[in-house]
């Protein structure tokens, strides 16, 4: 649905962003 495709198309930007980090490795690294 519409819901899944906006989510994975929002993961995948954030992944580009965060130079091909995971949000949750992110987030993992930015707290240590």
């Amino acid at each position: 649905g519409l819901e899944e495709y906006i989510h994975y198309y929002n993961h995948d930007r954030i992944r580009l962003k965060l130079n091909g980090l995971s949000p949750v490795s992110y987030r993992t690294q930015a707290t240590g």
